[in-house]
């Protein structure tokens, strides 16, 4: 068991059960990391992740285009449930205001987890962006490998790392851990491999 420890709600809880899926989940070691989903393959991975957020009382947050958010009623709604907007285009991009987050949080001894989906993209792509690694690294924090598995119909969320800044060290250790998720639609899964600036982990980009 980890020390911060999370009151989840039943609705949702029955609700996934109704579906047939289970959450493992048994805390978190701090306040503040990252939850690392994968892999995303189709729109019903956000239904899944929601409903499994309500049903352990995980607080996070997650960034969107800010222009999601003007939407009416979505914006709303995705503020509501933990989103973010933010302009891609300011000055350190949303890696450097990801750690300015996190410092600020760490200042304040307060709770601050990030949600996001490291391949940026529903369908396959090359590899994982290198954004989350780059904010893991120079907030140093723990990552939560959230495992959405549809073949199992699970979701395991009990696995953390302090990433070490050697991506070639970090990455088989996170791939293997993955190898054994089946997304919702399973050719549409992206390799886990990190895309580029694997010698930089510390240099700004997108998330």
């Amino acid at each position: 068991m980890h020390p911060v420890q999370l009151q989840g709600n039943r609705l949702a809880r029955w609700l996934l059960a109704c579906w047939g899926w289970r959450v493992e989940f048994n805390g978190l070691p701090g306040l503040q990391g990252i939850f690392v989903v994968y892999p995303h393959t189709s729109n019903w991975d956000f239904v899944v992740a929601v409903m499994a957020k309500w049903s352990i009382g995980v607080q996070l947050q997650f960034w969107g285009k800010d222009s999601l958010f003007r939407i009416p009623l979505f914006g709303p709604w995705l503020r509501w449930i933990g989103g973010i907007p933010v302009d891609r285009h300011v000055p350190g991009g949303l890696v450097g205001q990801a750690i300015e987050a996190f410092a600020t949080a760490k200042s304040k001894n307060h709770y601050f987890w990030l949600g996001l989906s490291p391949e940026g993209t529903r369908k396959k792509a090359p590899g994982w962006r290198s954004g989350f690694y780059k904010t893991a690294v120079h907030a140093n924090v723990p990552v939560c490998l959230v495992k959405l598995d549809f073949g199992l119909r699970c979701i395991d969320a009990t696995h953390f790392l302090h990433l070490t800044g050697d991506a070639d060290r970090d990455f088989p250790r996170i791939a293997e851990f993955f190898s054994s998720a089946k997304g919702c639609i399973p050719e549409n899964a992206t390799p886990v491999v990190l895309l580029a600036d694997k010698t930089n982990p510390r240099s700004n980009t997108s998330i």
